[in-house]
C-alpha cells in the first residue's frame, strides 16, 4: 500500500476575520506544489464562517463543487436560481459548466457555519451550469458507507460529472468498516472528527490521507470518528 498522509497541522491556514480556512490543497494566495490535488479532486478546504457573514457573489466555471456541512447553516444562492438552505445532514452539488455565479453565506446570528469544501475537476468542459442538494442525516452514515456523490447519482447520491465516488461515515467506537478498490483506482480520506484507523495508519480530526495501490481498506476507530472517503478513477 502507498498511503501519503496529509497532516491536519500541515495545511495551508488563512484567516479573514469573518473567515477563518484550512486548505488541503493549493488554494487562492497558498500554494504548494507538491499539494495541488490528488487525480481529479481538487480542493478540500474546511472553513468556519462567522455568524451573518459569508462569500458573496462570484463566480465558477468548468469545476464540481460539493458542500458538506458540519455544524450550522449555509444559505445558497446562485444564477440559475436555486436558493435554498443547507443544514447539518445535508449535500449540496454545483456544476460550473460553462459559467456560474453564487453566494454562500451563513445567516444565522448565533453560530458559526463550518463546512467542507470540495472541488473536483470535471471530465469534460463547458457543462451546463446545475444546482442540487440531498439529505443524509447521521442515521444513514452511521457505522456503514454512506454514498452521497457519485458520476451517475447512484442511490440516490448527487451528481458528479467525474469518475468518483464519495461516501460518508460516522463510524462508532470499536467498529469497523471495509471498502475495496478496483484496480487502478485511488482513495482519498478525509477526516472530520475524531479518529480514524485505516489499515493500521492512524488520522486525526483534519488529517487527510492519499492511498493507491491497495486493494482493500480497513477503516476502524477505537473513539468514534466521522469522515469522507473519495473513491477515485
Amino acid at each position: 500500500m502507498t498511503l501519503h498522509l496529509r497532516p491536519a497541522a500541515q495545511r495551508g491556514h488563512a484567516n479573514h476575520g469573518w473567515l477563518d480556512s484550512r486548505h488541503t490543497f493549493s488554494f487562492a494566495d497558498y500554494f504548494d506544489p507538491a499539494h495541488m490535488g490528488f487525480r481529479a479532486l481538487r480542493v478540500i478546504n474546511e472553513d468556519w464562517v462567522a455568524p451573518e457573514t459569508g462569500f458573496d457573489t462570484h463566480p465558477h466555471r468548468d469545476m464540481e463543487i460539493l458542500t458538506y456541512v458540519i455544524n450550522g447553516t449555509v444559505e445558497h444562492k446562485d444564477s440559475t436560481g436555486a436558493h435554498s438552505l443547507t443544514r447539518r445532514g445535508e449535500v449540496q452539488a454545483m456544476t460550473a459548466g460553462t459559467g456560474i455565479r453564487h453566494s454562500e453565506m451563513n445567516p444565522l446570528s448565533d453560530q458559526t457555519l463550518h463546512l467542507l469544501q470540495i472541488w473536483i475537476l470535471p471530465e469534460a468542459q463547458r457543462l451546463t451550469p446545475g444546482y442540487s442538494q440531498a439529505v443524509f442525516n447521521d442515521e444513514s452514515k452511521r457505522d456503514n458507507l454512506r454514498l452521497i456523490a457519485s458520476r451517475h447519482g447512484r442511490d440516490g447520491s448527487l451528481i458528479l460529472h467525474q469518475d468518483v465516488a464519495i461516501y460518508a461515515s460516522i463510524l462508532s467506537p470499536g467498529h469497523t468498516l471495509t471498502h475495496h478498490l478496483a484496480d487502478g483506482r485511488g482513495a482519498w480520506i478525509q477526516v472530520v472528527a475524531g479518529t480514524l484507523v485505516i489499515n493500521g495508519q492512524v488520522l486525526a480530526a483534519g488529517d487527510g490521507a492519499a492511498i493507491e495501490d491497495e486493494a482493500k481498506l480497513a477503516l476502524s476507530s477505537e473513539s468514534g470518528a466521522e469522515f469522507l472517503l473519495f473513491d477515485l478513477g
